[in-house]
């Protein structure tokens, strides 16, 4: 199963990688637009997104919006000794700083720590995806193990070259809402 999902992982990398800066800001915003436009993210008034890094979709656009929304926007915080992450109220891209792999997480000292429970809304990251809702990460098994303990409403956003008829799935794999692409709208039935 390891073998199968590093290697999926790395096609679709392969896939991303040859979007031109310009394909990927147009379909981010497209994208963006269908999440904005969602009731799962106009009902919510406290989001979970992570930051984002080339060739992921764009969340700071997402971001931005949210905060003139008046939603409160926490991102994550993983924890590498324990494999685990927490979520922390986020105001201002000054309380950013780079960490592992030029990732962005929230800075501890001027951040609060978000409960699972006080998330309404969890945009959950992946490299591929099913209709179904499945998704395969990026393989830190972050997002599984937090999964387990949030019991809100999950989505996630993708380019449509992400979607796959078929990932390897595991039983631990729990699949999200829906997912948001820059043609549309997938809801799991």
């Amino acid at each position: 199963m390891k073998q199968a999902k590093h290697i999926v992982r790395k096609q679709i990398k392969e896939k991303l990688n040859l979007l031109t800066k310009e394909e990927h800001i147009k379909l981010s915003r497209e994208i963006a637009g269908e999440l904005l436009a969602d009731p799962l993210f106009m009902q919510a008034k406290s989001i979970g997104i992570t930051i984002s890094n080339f060739p992921e979709v764009d969340t700071y656009e997402i971001i931005h919006r949210a905060w003139e929304l008046g939603k409160t926007v926490s991102v994550p915080k993983c924890l590498p000794k324990t494999r685990e992450m927490a979520f922390r109220k986020l105001t201002s891209f000054h309380q950013l700083e780079t960490v592992y792999s030029g990732l962005h997480e929230p800075i501890e000292k001027v951040t609060e720590e978000t409960a699972p429970k006080e998330i309404d809304l969890l945009i959950v990251p992946g490299l591929g995806f099913t209709t179904e809702g499945f998704r395969l990460g990026f393989g830190g098994g972050y997002y599984d193990r937090y999964l387990m303990k949030y019991a809100g409403k999950t989505l996630s956003l993708a380019f449509e070259m992400q979607l796959m008829t078929d990932l390897p799935i595991e039983t631990h794999d729990l699949p999200v809402d829906r997912i948001i692409t820059n043609r549309g709208v997938y809801i799991p039935t």
